[in-house]
């Protein structure tokens, strides 16, 4: 695909793309192309020979013939959020959705439609309006289309499984150029691929999500200890796994974020319902003793933001993830923090990196098979993650490694999940190193079937794991 990148001329894609709607931006375009490429992850910025703002299908269908016709490498950027660099490119073409943010709900319906473009805090705001919600990221600048094509965890997973899980329908640009409609009745194989690998098989111009009736407000927010409650808060979380009821979620983790520079766990509650129940259910963490404590009830369209303050877009970053199962020991909880700390301390402006442990109830995930949806991490476990921040670029590789190896020893609890269920690594967590076989498990062989029938050229292959395999039918 890469053989005629150096010999085309990128300036002339503004005279090839003069009859759409689209903003052909140069590396020549000053500050208007510098913020273009800017990314959540200071190590994810590369500079792209042109960026193309797309305001509607038939722009990302003009971008792709011309992509077609001189054989030009290309990515698609939604919110900018991933850490792998999957949304950016260098020497090619960024399809930028970024203007394509409108959201459209239906009451009576209860549907949400949202453009390829939107970031999760549009589709809070405009749901709410209509007293409604659907299930979408912990934190609101993340990307729709990111976060739904690779699974979605959210603080209604508990109630209303997954973000694909209470997806629709979506409109996607294939690579041929045309505009198909992917529903569970209209190429409904295309559909159950981008439930999970989405990103392998074309440009999604909208997502259409099952909308709920969501009360407000609800009781959230976060309490801060000291590492000495790590016992407590882990005999906790084994207890939330056996009694929440799907209206709850706990995030916790460790951390030393400013002023203080010290460290902490971080917990992030959840209870869709009043103070009064938050309270009484959370009851064990309250009496700890937190150095802070920032729950109150607040309207559902704030309750993603909480954690955008933990997730600010200067610096590098990296996320890793892996499963943990509960209940874990608290010996086994306080020797990851004591390495996890060491290793921030040991390195300067690393203090705001995190580990968090998802406690996001996994029943409703679970009662979907994972042969039903691309996407193949449903298990009876939860998710750990890393989020590494840092400013040095000579430490990229020693990040790398020690998040791989600490998220290895985390998982260590994972083995012993059920031999049906899930494959334990959730691939919007993934780094770029992780195989394709290790995200989608049992299902890449029909991905990859499904990948050379509807690009079988593998054009969609900038950030990810899939490549064609024709299918052998046998006699």
């Amino acid at each position: 695909m890469a053989s005629g990148a150096n010999s085309f001329d990128y300036s002339s894609l503004k005279e090839l793309l003069k009859d759409t709607n689209a903003e052909v931006l140069l590396p020549g375009d000053g500050e208007v192309y510098e913020k273009s490429i800017e990314r959540w992850s200071e190590h994810c910025i590369k500079r792209a020979a042109a960026v193309v703002r797309v305001t509607c299908a038939d722009d990302v269908s003009a971008t792709l013939a011309q992509i077609r016709k001189h054989n030009i490498p290309f990515t698609v950027r939604g919110g900018g959020h991933s850490t792998s660099g999957a949304a950016s490119i260098k020497d090619g073409i960024v399809i930028d959705l970024s203007k394509m943010r409108k959201v459209t709900v239906d009451p009576e319906a209860k549907t949400i439609k949202a453009e390829g473009g939107t970031i999760w805090e549009d589709v809070d705001v405009e749901a709410a309006k209509y007293s409604l919600a659907t299930v979408g990221g912990t934190v609101n600048h993340t990307g729709v289309g990111g976060l739904t094509l690779g699974g979605g965890y959210g603080y209604l997973t508990g109630k209303y499984g997954l973000t694909i899980d209470n997806l629709l329908s979506v409109d996607i640009v294939l690579v041929s150029g045309d505009q198909v409609l992917a529903s569970s009745t209209s190429h409904a194989d295309l559909f159950w691929a981008v439930r999970g690998a989405g990103q392998n098989f074309g440009v999604v111009t909208a997502f259409t999500f099952q909308g709920y009736e969501q009360k407000n407000p609800i009781f959230a927010g976060p309490l801060i200890f000291l590492p000495d409650k790590i016992p407590q808060i882990v005999a906790f979380a084994n207890k939330f796994h056996k009694t929440n009821d799907g209206n709850q979620a706990l995030l916790w983790g460790f951390s030393a974020p400013p002023p203080a520079n010290a460290p902490v766990v971080l917990t992030q509650l959840f209870h869709n319902g009043t103070e009064e129940e938050g309270k009484a259910f959370f009851a064990d963490l309250f009496e700890l003793g937190p150095v802070a404590n920032m729950t109150a009830m607040i309207p559902y369209a704030q309750l993603n933001s909480l954690l955008n303050q933990n997730a600010g877009f200067d610096g590098r970053k990296q996320f890793g993830g892996g499963a943990f199962k509960l209940p874990l020991n608290p010996d086994f909880v306080i020797q990851l923090h004591a390495e996890f700390n060491a290793f921030v301390a040991s390195h300067e402006r690393m203090n705001e990196s995190m580990m968090l442990f998802e406690t996001i109830p996994y029943k409703k995930i679970i009662e979907v098979p994972n042969e039903k949806t691309a996407f193949a991490n449903r298990g009876d476990y939860y998710n750990v993650a890393t989020m590494f921040k840092w400013f040095d670029p000579s430490l990229d590789s020693e990040i790398r490694n020690f998040s791989r190896d600490l998220l290895k020893k985390a998982s260590e609890t994972a083995t012993s999940r059920s031999k049906d269920s899930g494959v334990g690594q959730y691939g919007n967590y993934a780094t770029a190193d992780v195989e394709a076989d290790e995200i989608f498990g049992a299902n890449v062989k029909r991905l990859e079937e499904l990948k050379h029938k509807y690009d079988p050229d593998n054009l969609f292959s900038h950030g990810t794991r899939l490549t064609p395999r024709p299918l052998v039918v046998v006699n």
